[in-house]
């Protein structure tokens, strides 16, 4: 499909800008790829992303079919606890991997989501699978949106960008919080000591703020609501780890811990609260996801103690 846009008043604008500006469905990373591939040119000649229009320039884009990617769909039963023609809201079980990657290439929520979407789900840059805008851990539960089109992924993925997206997840920690309340405000960055982790303070870190609050202390433990400000890889386990306060049953940024026997399987955090504004209609979408029986059952352990 070729798409045809005259240039009649946008003299010196970069030829990136001008086509998101004109073609709001496509997302900045479709159109650099378009350009990149050669799908796009300016009065008959390819150009590169840079380039200056000038009044009169005649951008033509040439949209290639939706192409189709490795993951298949797999019939899985999902919660999903909204869904439009444009998005919907999954609550994602603990132990469910989000995208397909060594090990898990058929049991993922991307299967299930290409499963349910079926032909409703649109392209998203170039390529037909659930637009999934944000991730959580495999062994972190809770809400997730997901975008069904361009515009959609888009929309939502500028209010990830602003830090305008109400994120509060529940999590349990090791150790008594010497304060009702508080932030952790330090940059988080990949390790220089092991490459599969996060670090508070690494190099070329990038601003990370957490606010955490106490739901209850216990002799030995905290049940904290966590709000992010931010959302970096592994925020919260990192930050609450760097204050001597790791997420109990997470053994990447915590430890095992001494005469407690309770088994798990993975971090105790749980993504309780998901809210923003819907990308199409703006309307305020705001959304509870109730703690799940894994969570529930270690707070009893907890009261029992």
């Amino acid at each position: 499909m070729n798409k045809v846009l005259l240039c009649s008043d946008c003299q010196g604008v970069r030829l990136d800008v001008f086509i998101a500006s004109n073609c709001q469905e496509l997302s900045r990373s479709r159109i650099e790829s378009l350009i990149k591939n050669g799908a796009v040119t300016v009065n008959g000649d390819h150009a590169v992303k840079s380039v200056k229009t000038q009044i009169g320039d005649v951008v033509t884009i040439e949209i290639p079919p939706l192409e189709e990617v490795a993951p298949v769909a797999v019939e899985m039963d999902l919660d999903i606890v909204y869904e439009d023609d444009d998005l919907l809201v999954v609550n994602k079980p603990k132990g469910v991997v989000v995208h397909p990657a060594a090990g898990h290439t058929g049991d993922t929520l991307v299967n299930g989501l290409l499963a349910h979407c079926g032909e409703s789900l649109s392209g998203i840059n170039g390529e037909k699978r659930p637009g999934i805008v944000h991730r959580i851990d495999k062994d972190t539960s809770g809400l997730l949106v997901v975008a069904k089109n361009d515009a959609a992924h888009q929309g939502l993925s500028k209010q990830f960008e602003k830090h305008s997206i109400d994120r509060i997840y529940e999590t349990i920690v090791y150790g008594k919080m010497q304060r009702p309340e508080g932030s952790v405000d330090a940059p988080i960055g990949r390790s220089s000591k092991d490459r599969k982790k996060m670090a508070v303070g690494a190099k070329n870190g990038k601003r990370a703020v957490t606010h955490y609050s106490v739901i209850r202390q216990y002799e030995r433990f905290s049940h904290l609501s966590c709000k992010l400000e931010t959302g970096r890889t592994h925020q919260i386990r990192v930050h609450l780890s760097s204050i001597g306060h790791f997420v109990i049953g997470d053994m990447v940024y915590g430890r095992a811990i001494p005469n407690f026997n309770v088994e798990f399987e993975g971090q105790c955090l749980h993504a309780r609260v998901l809210g923003f504004d819907h990308p199409i209609t703006g309307k305020r979408l705001y959304f509870e996801s109730p703690l799940p029986d894994y969570f529930k059952n270690i707070l009893t352990k907890l009261d029992r103690m």
